[in-house]
C-alpha cells in the first residue's frame, strides 16, 4: 500500500511503501527537472565488522574493509561492467562506501525506467569469484596507498585516532593492505546476504517520474527474487570511553603549508530518531555562530592571516559516536590553535543571545530550502538519516523546535577541551 505525506512548508509530497520482505522504497516526484535520480542504499558501513543475526545466535568478525570491497565488486558480474550498461543509456552512474552506509546510484535525463531496473538488478545480483577478489585485492591496495599521501585524508584520520580509543570509525573506510588480504568470497557473500537485504536497505527517486510506476517496478523486481525473512542485525562495538585516545597527532607530508584540524569528541551518543536530529542541528547552528565565515572570530583569524576561506567547521551525529571537525591550512597551526581555544572560552563565557540565535536560525532555514534545488543533495541525505530513524524531510520542524538554551547548553558541553585532540600536518622540510 503506497502512502502519500504532504510537506506543506516545503511544497513537496513523498510517495512511499513498504515492500515485502522490508523494503522501504520513497519517491519525490518533482515536475519539470529533467535530471531523475535514483539511490539504492544499505544500511552497511565500514564500522559494521561484528554482528549478530538474531535466530542465527553466531557472532561473526569480518575483516575491515569488507563494506568498500562489496561496492566495488557489485558492478562486476558475468556480463561484464555494469557502469558501461548505464553510459549505453545515457546515465552517469556512481557508488560510495562511508562509515555507516553504502550506496549506489544514477542520473539521468533519458531512459530512466530501464535505468533503474539496471540498478535493481546489478545490486541485488552478486557475482563473486576467487580470481576477481584476488584481482580486486590489487586494486583497492592501491587504493590504500594512493590515500596515505593524501594530506586531506591523512590528517582526518589521524584526527580520528587521536579522539577514539576503540571504536572502528578511527579505521580506513578501504581496510588495511593487511585486512583486505584476509577477504575471500566467502566472507563477501556471507556479509552481502546479511547486509543486502531488502530489510536492509532502501530506495530513494526523485525527479519527474510517475511516482506509482516506480513504486510498482520495485516491487515486481523485488518479488521475483523469493527473499526469506531476515532476523535483526545486531552490531557489536567495542566499549568507548568519553576520554580521547591522546590529544595530538602530527604528520610531514608534501603540502605547500601546514594543515591543522581541532577535533571534539561527542560524549551523548546512544540513541537516534528526532532526539538525534534535533543535537545535530543544534550543534551545527552552534558551530556557525561560533566558526561561521560571518563569525567575529573567523573574521579576526582571516584579518591575521591565520585561515583562508577554505577554513570550516562541521558536526557528525551517528548512533553509537559523533564529533566535530575545525580547522583548514595555516603558516602557524600551533598559534591558530590557540586563538580557535581563545575564541571558545570568550564565547562559553558570553554565551549566544537571543538575536544571534534567531540570526542564524533563519540563515540556516534558507540554505536548508535552496539545497532543495538540487536534486543529488536530496537523495543523498534522504537515506543516511532514514537508517538513523529519521525523515530528513523534517529538518525545519526540527530546526523550529531548537532553542537559545539547546544551543548554549551545546557550546558548553560538546566544546569541552579535555575531548579535544589536534591533528597537524607539516611540510616534509617543516618542524613544529
Amino acid at each position: 500500500m503506497t502512502r502519500v505525506i504532504e510537506y506543506e512548508h516545503l511544497k513537496e509530497k513523498i510517495y512511499t511503501r513498504q515492500i515485502e520482505p522490508g523494503l522501504n522504497a520513497f519517491v519525490l516526484p518533482k515536475k519539470g527537472y529533467n535530471k531523475k535520480y535514483a539511490i539504492y542504499a544499505a544500511n552497511f558501513g565500514s564500522i559494521d565488522s561484528r554482528f549478530i543475526v538474531e535466530g542465527e545466535g553466531e557472532e561473526l568478525s569480518v575483516p575491515d574493509g569488507v563494506a568498500h570491497f562489496l561496492e566495488h565488486k557489485l558492478f562486476e558480474d558475468e556480463s561484464g561492467n555494469v557502469f558501461d550498461r548505464f553510459a549505453v543509456l545515457g546515465a552517469s552512474s556512481n557508488a560510495f562506501t562511508n562509515f555507516t552506509n553504502t550506496a549506489y546510484l544514477f542520473s539521468t535525463t533519458d531512459n530512466f525506467y530501464e535505468c533503474l531496473e539496471i540498478l535493481l538488478d546489478f545490486v541485488q545480483e552478486p557475482y563473486f569469484t576467487t580470481e576477481s577478489v584476488e584481482k580486486e585485492k590489487g586494486i583497492i591496495e592501491q587504493e590504500i596507498w594512493m590515500y596515505e599521501d593524501n594530506p586531506q585524508w591523512r590528517i582526518f584520520f589521524n584526527l580520528l585516532g587521536a579522539l577514539y580509543q576503540y571504536h572502528p570509525v578511527k579505521i580506513d573506510i578501504a581496510g588495511t593492505v593487511e585486512s583486505i588480504r584476509r577477504i575471500d568470497k566467502d566472507v563477501l557473500y556471507k556479509c552481502y546476504r546479511t547486509f543486502y537485504h531488502p530489510s536492509n536497505m532502501a530506495v530513494f527517486v526523485v525527479g519527474d517520474v510517475d511516482a506509482g510506476r516506480v513504486l510498482d517496478q520495485i516491487e515486481a523486481n523485488i518479488a521475483k527474487r523469493n527473499y526469506q525473512p531476515l532476523g535483526e542485525i545486531k552490531r557489536l562495538f567495542p566499549e568507548e570511553p568519553e576520554e580521547i585516545a591522546r590529544d595530538y597527532v602530527e604528520q610531514s607530508l608534501v603540502v605547500s603549508q601546514p594543515i591543522l584540524n581541532l577535533g571534539f569528541k561527542e560524549h551523548d551518543v546512544g540513541y537516534d530518531g528526532k532526539a538525534l536530529f534535533k543535537r545535530e542541528i543544534a550543534t551545527s547552528l552552534m558551530l556557525d555562530v561560533v566558526f561561521g565565515s560571518s563569525s567575529p572570530l573567523y573574521n579576526e583569524l582571516y584579518e591575521e592571516g591565520l585561515i583562508d576561506d577554505e577554513f570550516d567547521a562541521g558536526y557528525v551525529a551517528e548512533i553509537g559516536y559523533g564529533h566535530t571537525i575545525v580547522g583548514g591550512e595555516t603558516l602557524d597551526p600551533e598559534k591558530l590553535a590557540d586563538r580557535l581555544i581563545e575564541g571558545i572560552q570568550r564565547r562559553q563565557r558570553e554565551g549566544i543571545d537571543a538575536d544571534t540565535f534567531e540570526h542564524y536560525r533563519h540563515k540556516m532555514m534558507g540554505e536548508f530550502l535552496k539545497s532543495f534545488n538540487s536534486l543529488e543533495y536530496i537523495a543523498n541525505n534522504f537515506p543516511a538519516y532514514h537508517f538513523r530513524k529519521i525523515n530528513f524531510f523534517d529538518y525545519l520542524q526540527v530546526l523550529q523546535e531548537v532553542t537559545v538554551e539547546d544551543v548554549n547548553r551545546r557550546l558548553v558541553e560538546h566544546l569541552d577541551l579535555k575531548r579535544m585532540a589536534r591533528s597537524v600536518i607539516m611540510p616534509k622540510a617543516g618542524k613544529r
